[in-house]
């Protein structure tokens, strides 16, 4: 079976699998729309606005993207 939504953003896919959650959508408690979050709290954060979901998923791949790559430079692994 292939997952289409990992083929379009393998970062998310990753994130969500290995490491944390993502929210989408606006509420009270914070001004973007959306934004990654692992055990420790906030890892990523996107804008208040997007004019598309997809456009907001795909700030979020780079985001993520961004994230790995600097908590693999900084692994001790």
């Amino acid at each position: 079976m292939v997952d289409k939504f990992a083929q379009h953003y393998p970062t998310i896919d990753r994130f969500v699998f290995e490491h944390g959650w993502i929210e989408i959508g606006s509420d009270e408690y914070s001004t973007s729309f959306i934004r990654a979050l692992d055990p420790g709290g906030m890892v990523w954060e996107g804008k208040q606005f997007y004019d598309t979901l997809e456009d907001a998923l795909a700030d979020l791949e780079r985001g993520l993207a961004q994230w790995l790559k600097e908590m693999a430079g900084n692994s001790d692994e």
